[in-house]
């Protein structure tokens, strides 16, 4: 199989760039960007690079499909995506830069256009045996890409944000080990964050609920505040937890937990947690069927510690109340077996 491609990294900068002047009259707005090219496109909406006319910088800018432009639900979806990205800022998470209307009033935003590899197309390289990535990708480093994503995750939590659609797709990893977790799409705001005390007088910053207050649409067709409706499934099928699959109306923090967990599990066994052709049996396998360990599918010679497996496999519980409570605690787990294997170098996977 060969290497997916990868993005070049950044090039150095210039001073004929830096040092340009700056027009009297300047572009505002959408008018800034220039040198639009598509990058990637959803089922909701577009994603492509354009530079920043002002700053001269390179961005992604993103919207919503032209047939969509008018759909309330969407849009109130599409700035909630933009606000909690930009709100739950963190070292982790994509820099949002803008987000307005075009001269059609069609809404966009941009963000920091990131150089990287996702976690899915590195794990695929990886269990194809990939000779020219196996020497960059021991166990430890993939263990502690998924460490910071539960740091980039917990720190979501505390703004009362539940992220509903972790997998290796949505982690992406940089040329310099920077960790990114993606797409908060599908992203629950809790209107009443637990610990929005504690976050609070830690420095965390309030819940979100307290700062995202757009006017809610009026009428028979109206969204409401709660932009993820009860009853619906929200997520990737081969990623969700059993509450996501039966559409429980009250998710909470541990369906990350679970998401974190099937992650976990692919870089334990280099292979999917959840497989099958069919929605019905992918339903039936999440919700009834206990996973096999890691250990017991994982390729020939591809030692999974112990310690790593029982971590993996109590995120995965079926009950919510027999994973790890919160995502730090599952982070902490993980943190636990890196020191364990910092101070005794013997364990064959640190070599």
């Amino acid at each position: 199989m060969p290497d997916p491609p990868r993005d070049p990294p950044d090039a150095p900068l210039l001073a004929a760039l830096t040092d340009a002047s700056f027009e009297r009259y300047w572009k505002a707005g959408a008018l800034k960007y220039r040198n639009f090219r598509p990058l990637a496109e959803g089922g909701t909406a577009t994603l492509q690079t354009c530079v920043d006319a002002n700053l001269g910088r390179e961005v992604v800018f993103k919207a919503l499909h032209p047939h969509l432009a008018d759909d309330e639900g969407e849009q109130q979806r599409f700035l909630r995506e933009a606000r909690v990205t930009a709100l739950i800022a963190h070292p982790g998470t994509v820099p949002v830069y803008e987000l307005g209307r075009r001269a059609d009033g069609s809404l966009y935003f941009t963000m920091k256009k990131l150089v990287g590899q996702n976690l899915r197309e590195l794990l695929m390289s990886l269990a194809a045996k990939d000779r020219a990535v196996e020497p960059d990708w021991p166990m430890p480093r993939l263990v502690d890409v998924a460490i910071s994503a539960a740091h980039t995750v917990a720190h979501a939590h505390s703004r009362g944000v539940i992220h509903r659609d972790l997998k290796p797709a949505n982690i992406l990893v940089g040329a310099f080990q920077q960790t990114t977790v993606l797409d908060w799409g599908l992203a629950k705001v809790r209107m009443d964050a637990p610990a929005a005390a504690d976050d609070a007088a830690a420095g965390a910053g309030p819940p979100l609920a307290e700062l995202q207050t757009p006017e809610p649409p009026r009428g028979p067709d109206a969204v409401g505040h709660e932009l993820t409706r009860p009853g619906r499934r929200y997520g990737t099928p081969l990623y969700m937890s059993p509450e996501q699959a039966r559409g429980d109306a009250d998710l909470d923090e541990r369906t990350d937990v679970y998401n974190l967990g099937s992650v976990l599990y692919e870089i334990l066994a280099l292979k999917n947690l959840i497989v099958g052709n069919e929605l019905e049996e992918v339903m039936d396998r999440v919700l009834n069927q206990p996973p096999p360990p890691p250990s017991a599918v994982a390729p020939a010679g591809r030692e999974v510690p112990p310690d790593l497996e029982a971590c993996c496999l109590r995120a995965l519980a079926k009950d919510p109340a027999d994973r790890q409570p919160t995502m730090t605690a599952f982070a902490d787990e993980l943190l636990a077996h890196r020191r364990a294997g910092r101070r005794g170098r013997r364990r064959p996977w640190l070599r």
